[in-house]
């Protein structure tokens, strides 16, 4: 029996990542799913799809810890030797954290925590587990459409989740020798735990949200992780570079 392709996903173990988990998982698509700190809910989801017939691991990493990546990519090499494989095939940076603060008091500190969470991660990382990834692989690093339209108490997240999406564009120029191929998935507003689960919980920051949205209603985890096995597949395999946005039409 031959083995699957592996997926890498950071933050597997709840929200966003989890449905992206779950959906590879369904998909063939063995994963090692990082989590931070709920090992808990990441055992729960590896012992959930074991029916699925593919390999799911998960590691703990602190992607707010650059200095680990290293010790981390090496973990990552000795699983796929126990998995019998000989790479990772696709790279899923979905790991992250949030504040809301405005402007005018958002401390420094702050601003250096998105910008190691949402940027220097994907970059770093990325960058130790090149000798990994395989040739012809996928990245997808996550945005968010708060890059693009704006909310109020968002703006070092944003500019942090912006200045990912400029990354994009150059590791898709810079790894296509490679033929790596790299895009960023912008999730619109999203009912889950993230931000202390405000557009979930909050009716009505959930109905304002909602009626921003052209389809008339804010996203579910699924919206989002049903779409990551598409977007990593051969179906899309032109898109490189590409910002791919999954929001209902959110502030068209």
């Amino acid at each position: 029996m031959s083995t699957p392709k592996i997926a890498l996903v950071t933050g597997a173990s709840r929200g966003l990542g989890r449905s992206m988990t779950q959906h590879l998982a369904r998909a063939g698509i063995g994963v090692i799913g990082t989590y931070l700190s709920s090992k808990d809910a990441a055992d729960s989801l590896v012992a959930e799809l074991a029916p699925a017939g593919v390999p799911v691991v998960a590691m703990q990493l602190d992607v707010g810890d650059s200095a680990g990546f290293p010790q981390f990519a090496a973990g990552v090499r000795a699983t796929l030797d126990d998995l019998g494989a000989a790479h990772l095939d696709y790279l899923v940076h979905n790991a992250g954290s949030g504040i809301h603060a405005p402007f005018t008091e958002t401390t420094e500190h702050q601003i250096d925590a998105m910008v190691q969470v949402h940027l220097k991660a994907p970059f770093l990382l990325t960058q130790a587990l090149l000798p990994v990834l395989a040739d012809g692989g996928r990245i997808l690093n996550v945005s968010s459409g708060l890059a693009r339209f704006t909310g109020p108490g968002y703006a070092a997240y944003a500019a942090a989740k912006g200045a990912v999406e400029v990354l994009t564009r150059y590791q898709a120029q810079e790894l296509a020798a490679r033929r790596i191929r790299v895009n960023v998935l912008v999730p619109g507003a999203i009912a889950t735990d993230f931000g202390g689960g405000l557009v979930r919980d909050d009716e009505h920051v959930n109905a304002a949200l909602a009626g921003a949205i052209a389809l008339g209603r804010v996203g579910n985890p699924d919206d989002i992780g049903a779409a990551v096995p598409a977007i990593l597949s051969d179906a899309l395999g032109w898109a490189n570079g590409t910002r791919i946005e999954l929001s209902g039409g959110q502030s068209l």
